[in-house]
């Protein structure tokens, strides 16, 4: 229990620090001018290749689920009542 203590009580005394240690460079505003220039395309599907996957993927599952969720109402709804 003596090094369990000695451990947390180390941990306790560091202090954190927020500051980064890698630093980025900002690249917003190359991003903003990209995204805003009009080129006829959508913003969802200005990334390329991958936001236009991402897309289709996402419309697909919630076409499927909407779907999904449709037949198995209507099944619920025409089961017969069980009557104990």
């Amino acid at each position: 229990f003596y090094l369990l203590f000695q451990g947390l009580r180390q941990i306790s005394q560091r202090t954190i620090s927020t500051a980064s240690r890698r630093q980025f460079e900002n690249r917003v505003p190359e991003k903003q001018k990209f995204f805003q220039e009009d080129n006829g395309l959508p913003v969802h599907l200005k990334g390329g290749l991958m936001d236009a996957l991402l897309y289709r993927v996402t419309m697909g599952l919630s076409v499927f689920g909407k779907a999904n969720t449709k037949i198995f109402m209507l099944w619920y709804n025409f089961q017969p009542a069980t009557v104990k």
